[in-house]
């Protein structure tokens, strides 16, 4: 079976890890900070904060940015439940704004309305979480606009993005946004096994963010309270946190990862560009790619022309697996989700998030794709959608 996605772990890669597990330090020790580093100056960001999955990220993001209860957060329907979860675990509500046709990515034009809308009402987000679908980044620029005319933060959710660029600029600088938050799991372009990180250009942002991953402890005198002189106080909590701490484990293999980064990116755009070609003729549509973007091609989502195929989308999908190829669905619009349901939500509360969904698959990508894979792909593909 070829997967939809797969981690390229390398010689140098074990022998990091092999290393850290053979040092004094399994966490905790000098190889976080060093990923961190690493990843900022990657992406030009001054802070980096590494935890143990995107989805702490984006929880410790919303605490930062001081999320509770009586606040709204907007988000994509078209992502993983995550991006909308981090709302509720800070007692606020979730509300989704539809995706561009083209991009699959949140539309400005949809988000502009519901602000428009949102202000009248006094019901305002107080943050929005746009999402680099499958690589390719949000219209970022414009949503900045917005953000500083109605008032609100903007957590980009940069899962499926690092590697990417946008105006010619890396994704994660938080050039217009006051977090970028990017996935490590084994499926994305680089991977520390599970693991995430939180980048800011704020300090403040920072500090909170390291706290909130660890405990809400604080080692640094300045943040601590006065106490007796005769007592032997080297940390204090400052704030009620959480255990997301990333491991040197982790750290290491990340640190090693990022060697090869701009290899997987080069890989995935060549693998993407031969799909491009070989499918140009099929009932289908490729990936669209915005002029001022460089997708980082986390995954490739192919949309069924259902009008010109006599089978429906779950007998294409079925095909392709008893073929041997494993393919996915990248996303089911989170409101449809049953939680979510249980809430209010309706479908078709997003439309084009719908429509999306009801003719969408994910085919292989990953940069250890081989040739030969993907040639049975794309005539697996040929085979079922010519007959």
């Amino acid at each position: 079976m070829i997967p939809y996605g797969r981690q390229d772990i390398s010689q140098d890669d074990i022998d990091v890890v092999v290393k850290v597990l053979q040092s004094d330090f399994l966490t905790q020790g000098p190889m976080v900070p060093k990923f961190e580093q690493a990843v900022a100056q990657y992406c030009g960001a001054q802070f980096a904060v590494a935890v143990n999955s995107a989805t702490s990220a984006l929880h410790i993001a919303c605490l930062a940015l001081d999320l509770g209860p009586g606040d709204t957060l907007w988000t994509s329907p078209n992502t993983f439940v995550a991006s909308a979860n981090c709302a509720l675990y800070c007692g606020a509500k979730i509300d989704f704004v539809d995706i561009d046709p083209l991009t699959y990515n949140m539309s400005v034009e949809h988000l502009a309305h519901k602000l428009v809308e949102a202000k009248k009402t006094n019901t305002l987000p107080k943050i929005v979480v746009p999402v680099h679908f499958a690589g390719q980044s949000c219209d970022m620029k414009a949503i900045k606009a917005l953000a500083q005319e109605y008032g609100f933060f903007i957590i980009e959710d940069a899962s499926h993005a690092i590697g990417g660029k946008y105006l010619n600029e890396p994704v994660g600088n938080c050039k217009y946004s006051d977090v970028t938050v990017f996935s490590f799991h084994p499926v994305k372009i680089i991977t520390t096994a599970e693991g995430g990180m939180a980048m800011t250009n704020n300090p403040t942002l920072a500090s909170n963010l390291q706290r909130y991953r660890s405990h809400g402890i604080s080692t640094n005198q300045a943040d601590m309270s006065p106490r007796p002189s005769d007592e032997i106080w080297n940390y204090q909590q400052i704030k009620l946190g959480l255990n997301y701490r990333m491991t040197d484990i982790q750290a290491a293999l990340g640190l090693s990862q990022m060697n090869r980064i701009d290899e997987f990116i080069a890989k995935r755009h060549v693998i993407a560009k031969r799909y491009n070609e070989a499918l140009i003729n099929l009932p289908i549509k490729t990936p669209w790619q915005l002029p001022d973007t460089c997708s980082a091609y986390h995954l490739y989502p192919i949309c069924l022309e259902t009008n010109q195929i006599n089978k429906t989308q779950r007998e294409v999908y079925d095909e392709i697996i008893a073929a041997g190829i494993s393919v996915n669905l990248h996303y089911i619009p989170v409101y449809r989700q049953p939680y979510y349901e249980a809430l209010g939500f309706k479908k078709d509360y997003c439309p084009n998030a719908e429509a999306y969904f009801k003719s969408v698959l994910t085919i292989p990508m990953y940069s250890a794709l081989t040739a030969n894979q993907q040639s049975h792909c794309c005539y697996v593909l040929n085979d079922i959608l010519k007959n």
